[in-house]
């Protein structure tokens, strides 16, 4: 299974990007698909996340209001609509897939599948 996110890039603060994460290769109902961050020097930190059977959405306090996560289920895909940007929101963005439900969709640890990840850059 690979997961291929893209849709980053250079924005200026207030402005939007849309986030895009599709998987291909040997792909499963999976039971959830979320994104992470990591900004340079930090930890990754939970985004946002969304279960593919009943669309419950989770977002991290930071991004509430501003970020919105959807898929497209034919394609097993997952969405990232950022808008309000703000440079603190800079980092590099991973999208990852969850086959089944264990812990927390807030916790990486959860995720079986990892992207390679999409630099978004929010300039002030």
């Amino acid at each position: 299974v690979q997961l291929q996110a893209s849709g980053g890039g250079l924005v200026q603060a207030g402005g939007s990007l849309r986030l895009f994460c599709a998987a291909s290769g040997r792909t499963f109902s999976y039971y959830a698909m979320g994104w992470f961050r990591q900004a340079p020097g930090k930890e990754r930190e939970f985004v946002a996340a969304i279960t593919l059977n009943g669309g419950r959405v989770y977002y991290a306090d930071s991004v509430k209001g501003r970020f919105t996560i959807s898929t497209e289920l034919t394609k097993n895909a997952v969405y990232l609509q950022m808008n309000s940007l703000k440079p603190e929101d800079t980092a590099v963005y991973y999208c990852a897939a969850d086959r089944a439900p264990r812990w927390s969709l807030t916790s990486a640890n959860e995720y079986d599948y990892w992207g390679q990840g999409t630099l978004v850059t929010v300039s002030s």
